[in-house]
């Protein structure tokens, strides 16, 4: 049974009350919240997720509910809460469904230290990964999207999974936040793609959030293999770039890039060091998503960088 079994007015009033429980790759969330932008969200975006029993356990429990105090009336604000702690400030109303999506991307990478968690995209061809660890505004996310629309299969745009003792990577497979210009370059890159309403003036500037297409979901409990570790860069005019990187070099970049990578101590740094150790490391610099398909293609293919 996935979201989309329930009608809209059913799962603003489960939402709203005791809470809507969904399944997104090996994680189980509880959502619970009183603003109505939460549950269309849900709606829209996570239709086809599996939908879990009310009295099912979860791995997490996410509040996202209006701020008290004055504030409540004049200016309204929105809270996560989890385990009855507010870990970040308020912030406006409207910006209710992206702080879902921030939350649970912080439960995970506070939580879950039975995985390294590396801030970087990841995506899956033939059962093989690429990792696309960068910093904000370097284009990642975009790729990511540009890359899934045209036949990789999403594992996620913001959280990498790997587990210590085999390093396959776990899929996630949650919708892809999207911001600013990357908005209008999606939307023309591929017009089926369904969003989210855009939020503005959030602290990373104007957001909307990328629906997965089903078949991604259903396939969110295969894991891949790391092959490639690329760093990309976007590069207004820039032609398609890819250099190869020392893998030492790589390394150190990924450790930065490591949520828990201090947390898991040795075990971090030889699961680093085994992603590495077999992947093929590259940086990459575009300007057009025409053309970051066609490089990366080639290098699905085995094919000369």
């Amino acid at each position: 049974m996935t979201l989309s079994t329930l009608r809209l007015d059913e799962l603003g009033r489960r939402v709203g009350g005791a809470g809507v429980a969904i399944r997104t790759g090996p994680f189980s969330f509880r959502v619970r919240s009183s603003i109505s932008s939460v549950a269309r969200g849900l709606a829209l975006l996570y239709r086809d997720y599996p939908l879990l029993d009310n009295e099912a356990f979860v791995d997490f429990e996410v509040h996202i509910d209006r701020a008290a105090g004055l504030r409540r009336w004049l200016r309204p604000q929105v809270r996560f809460r989890f385990d009855g702690a507010s870990p970040f400030e308020p912030l406006p109303v409207d910006h209710a469904l992206p702080l879902l999506e921030w939350s649970m991307n912080w439960c995970i990478s506070t939580q879950a230290h039975h995985y390294l968690t590396l801030h970087a995209a990841v995506i899956e061809r033939d059962g093989r990964a690429a990792i696309l660890p960068a910093p904000p505004g370097s284009g990642k996310s975009t790729l990511c999207a540009g890359l899934i629309c045209r036949g990789w299969r999403l594992l996620s745009d913001e959280l990498t999974l790997i587990d210590p003792v085999d390093l396959n990577v776990t899929a996630l497979c949650r919708p892809v936040s999207l911001k600013n210009e990357s908005l209008g370059v999606l939307r023309e890159f591929e017009p089926t793609a369904v969003f989210s309403p855009t939020v503005f003036d959030t602290n990373k500037g104007a957001v909307s959030l990328m629906r997965v297409l089903a078949a991604h979901v259903a396939r969110a409990g295969e894991k891949a293999r790391p092959a490639w570790v690329v760093f990309p860069k976007y590069v207004r005019g820039s032609p398609p770039m890819l250099t190869p990187r020392p893998r030492a070099s790589a390394m150190l970049e990924l450790g930065r890039n490591a949520f828990n990578y201090m947390v898991l101590g040795r075990t971090g740094f030889e699961a680093l060091a085994g992603v590495v150790g077999t992947s093929a490391c590259f940086d990459f610099q575009y300007s057009r998503l025409e053309d970051a398909v066609a490089s990366f293609d080639a290098l699905a293919q085995g094919q000369p960088a």
